[in-house]
């Protein structure tokens, strides 16, 4: 029957007070529901047999990690790799939060230092050379599949989205529960954890958990910030809507709509420039002197006003004739939130633990993006209080792994911008890069609290050299900290040698330096390619994993950016400087014997796995880069 007919000709009418029909087709036999509102229960019209409408289903997982952002989907693969069954519950459709097309926020790291990056590496490089191979045109929207295709391919790993976790159920001092609900369908899901990790930014599960937190900013005094105010006040950084254009060829008018705010603020942007306008503008951006979460739909009407009364200032103001040809190609409907809750661990960082470059014995990740407070008020408060700071540092510095889990919830992490941190601290921290570390090591973190039946404090007061140590191994750098793996064979080889070398030395792959840095050499590079590196045990040793770091240039960004950026400090395509092709061979009783091959690598991390073989020697023959002529690596690691 045609839907237009079935309406007119099949209808009926609720059969009893308080039945009201879901969908009201009448037919013998029919599945479809009925609800009675006095017994609080569903019906099959035909068989009075009851149905489950309100769906509600209870899983179980070793970790649970909310919010897929950088800092969540790090945390999730990272738990998932090393042995724990993990959900990653995302209430968006796209992950990538602030990066994804809904936002379009470039996945900034420690992008400067000294005119060079200091890229961060492990799983958010894999994500971002990923991305390099699959998206070489540099499409938001196909980066959401490029970043979907990475969780997904993970076998321990399940992903939940358009599902927000909305209230935390308490066992004690303890989550013993997450509440979920997906809109899509309808899905009440109860989330069952020894481990949950709250990576969403603003916090709903851990709040809803009694995690302490703080909003707003401290004043100097409290943790001897010279750029806090002097008073402690309310103020959170600003959330942004960006948009995009596109140049037509042509002239191309543009109307405001009727909500547009006019922008009215000229001469208030002395270090707030127009530069770039084409690709969105920061600045548009509203914060909260009180509650930016309560407030954040009437401050998201407020930023599209102005954004459509900014681009009619530069389209019909005549100030901008290199706008004439431009038209909006994508506009924003999701702002981009820089600041809302951040949780309390056992320790706060602050701005001189930054500035000062103070060591973390459980230090787990590191920054170095500038201080970087926006202006209070926001584009609302232009005019009055133009200026904004930028404290840029000379070397990378640490961040603890004790600002990582709550205080007072025992079994609850978190990673991203809701951390334990002053707000002079989130500055800088906030970056997603710099998140995206703090997510793995809470990630890797978590499947040591299940391997060992403990809690997080416990991680970080009696376990946290085998964190690091397993960070380390992952392709995590930890400024200061070189690694130091007791099972690594390859430290207890009597000698190590290159076929040929042009600068550093083969030694230097086993000190357990993953980069150069501080002024330190810390590589081989080989002479040309094809090229070797060999290893040799005065007695055979039982082999069954080799792992190698590469050269993907880390003092080059590899991100994706609106305007396609090329030069020395960003790249737009695969590092030329990465390892295409190699073979391993190990030595026999004499005999060389293949132990495995790599004909397209992607990654800076390179692992070998084979059956498990007694040898005295073995041999990586590299052959091919994606355009180095020579091949430079920075690690070799052993296993039986």
């Amino acid at each position: 029957m045609k839907r237009r007919a079935f309406f007119k000709k099949g209808t009926i009418a609720a059969v009893a007070t308080g039945v009201i029909p879901m969908v009201t087709a009448s037919c013998a036999g029919s599945k479809d529901m009925v609800y009675d509102k006095i017994e609080d229960k569903w019906y099959h019209l035909g068989t009075g047999k009851s149905g489950t409408p309100n769906r509600k289903k209870t899983i179980n997982y070793d970790v649970a990690v909310i919010g897929g952002g950088a800092a969540g989907i790090c945390a999730a693969v990272s738990a998932a790799r090393n042995g724990s069954k993990t959900v990653l519950i995302q209430d968006r459709p796209v992950l990538g939060g602030n990066a994804s097309s809904e936002i379009r926020v470039h996945l900034n790291g420690v992008n400067n230092i000294n005119g060079k990056a200091e890229r961060e590496t492990g799983i958010i490089e894999e994500i971002l050379l990923h991305n390099r191979f699959e998206n070489e045109q540099e499409s938001f929207p196909v980066f959401d599949h490029v970043l979907y295709d990475f969780v997904v391919r993970e076998p321990n790993l399940e992903l939940m989205l358009n599902t927000q976790a909305i209230e935390a159920v308490m066992d004690g001092g303890k989550i013993k529960s997450a509440l979920c609900w997906q809109a899509t369908t309808e899905m009440l899901y109860t989330i069952n954890a020894p481990i949950f990790i709250d990576c969403s930014g603003d916090g709903l599960l851990a709040a809803t958990s009694g995690a302490e937190y703080r909003t707003g900013r401290e004043g100097k005094a409290e943790f001897d910030e010279t750029y806090a105010p002097d008073e402690p006040d309310g103020w959170q950084m600003g959330a942004t809507l960006l948009m995009s254009s596109k140049d037509m060829g042509k002239p191309m008018t543009y109307n405001p709509p009727s909500y547009a705010i006019k922008y009215t603020h000229e001469g208030g942007h002395e270090r707030r420039k127009f530069a770039g306008f084409q690709d969105g503008i920061w600045w548009i951006e509203i914060g909260s002197d009180d509650d930016i979460i309560g407030d954040a739909e009437k401050n998201r009407h407020v930023l599209m006003a102005y954004l459509h009364g900014v681009w009619d200032y530069i389209k019909n103001s005549g100030k901008f004739p290199e706008a004439e040809n431009l038209a909006l190609d994508w506009v924003g409907s999701l702002p981009g939130r820089r600041e809302s809750r951040r949780f309390i661990g056992d320790y706060i960082v602050s701005e001189k633990d930054m500035t000062e470059h103070k060591h973390f014995y459980d230090a787990v990740a590191f920054g170095g993006w500038s201080l970087d407070e926006h202006n209070p008020g926001g584009i609302l408060d232009i005019k009055e209080r133009p200026s904004f700071f930028h404290y840029h540092f000379k070397e990378v510095y640490q961040f603890p792994f004790r600002s990582l889990y709550s205080k007072n919830v025992s079994n609850l992490m978190f990673a991203g911008r809701n951390v334990s941190q002053t707000h002079i601290a989130l500055s800088s921290s906030r970056i997603m890069a710099t998140c995206a570390l703090q997510g793995q090591a809470v990630g890797t973190a978590a499947s040591i609290c299940n391997k060992r039946n403990i809690l997080p404090r416990e991680v970080g007061k009696t376990h946290i050299n085998e964190l690091q140590e397993q960070l380390l191994r992952d392709d995590v750098f930890i400024p200061k900290r070189p690694a130091n793996d007791s099972n690594d064979l390859a430290k207890k080889a009597n000698l190590i040698f290159g076929s040929t070398t042009s600068s550093g030395d083969a030694k230097n792959l086993i000190n357990g330096m993953s980069r150069d840095i501080d002024g330190e050499i810390n590589h081989w590079q080989s002479d040309g390619l094809s090229a070797a590196i060999q290893l040799e045990w005065e007695s055979p040793v039982s082999l069954s994993k080799i792992e190698l770091k590469c050269d993907t240039n880390v003092k080059r960004n590899i991100m994706m950016r609106k305007d396609s950026r090329n030069d020395d400090l960003y790249g737009n395509a695969i590092p030329k400087e990465m390892l295409k092709a190699l073979t391993l061979q190990g030595r026999v009783n004499g005999q060389w014997v293949d132990l495995g091959k790599v004909e397209e690598n992607r990654t800076r991390l390179i692992k070998f796995n084979f059956k498990s073989i007694k040898v005295s020697a073995v041999k990586i023959n590299m052959t091919e880069t994606y355009g180095a002529k020579n091949v430079k690596l920075f690690e070799v690691r052993c296993y039986a």
